[in-house]
């Protein structure tokens, strides 16, 4: 049996590792900052192309997510959820890229699968754009956590949110895309 003493240390123990690794490792860009550019191999209903974030703002904003692993719970809901709101992106003007350091193959499944051939998601291997955008894991460091940015056409965030629930990245995103180009009329 625990005596009080020992009970109380791994307590302690047990909340500062969870706060050591709950976040990502790196501080996320926030609303005003230059967004980092980039190109990265992608895939959309499991055909292979190079995704240019330049290129895509030059069409309106890119609601950017990153997303710890393809084919886990939450990230296949989250995956979901954006497939079903593309209608309302596309009516927004608005991209939708999901990345992770999963490699292309992989996303090529998740592509057809989970995004259900409505948008595309990147391959970032070495997790370089991860590192760009902060959105590194703090427990995986070769991982990407759970954090969504809206980036406009002049490269700057417009918002952004993290969380590990899946749950609120698109309304969240969605309302920051419309709420742009409310103010760009």
């Amino acid at each position: 049996m625990l005596n009080a003493t020992r009970v109380v240390f791994l307590r302690n123990a047990l909340l500062a590792c969870t706060v050591i690794f709950a976040g990502p490792a790196a501080a996320e860009l926030k609303p005003g900052q230059a967004a980092p550019g980039f190109t990265l191999e992608a895939t959309l209903a499991g055909e292979a192309f190079p995704f240019s974030l330049d290129d895509a703002l030059k069409k309106g904003p890119v609601v950017l997510y990153f997303y710890p692993a393809a084919f886990t719970k939450g990230c296949t809901i989250e995956a979901h959820n954006f497939a079903e709101a593309m209608s309302d992106y596309k009516q927004a003007g608005a991209t939708v890229l999901g990345i992770s350091a999963d490699d292309l193959e992989k996303l090529k499944e998740f592509s057809v699968s989970a995004c259900r051939g409505k948008f595309a998601v990147a391959s970032d291997v070495d997790a370089k754009v991860i590192k760009a955008y902060g959105a590194q894991s703090a427990f995986m460091p070769d991982k990407a956590s759970r954090i969504s940015y809206v980036i406009t056409p002049d490269h700057k965030v417009y918002y952004s949110y993290q969380s590990g629930s899946p749950d609120e990245h698109v309304p969240r995103t969605l309302a920051a895309v419309r709420q742009w180009a409310a103010a760009k009329q």
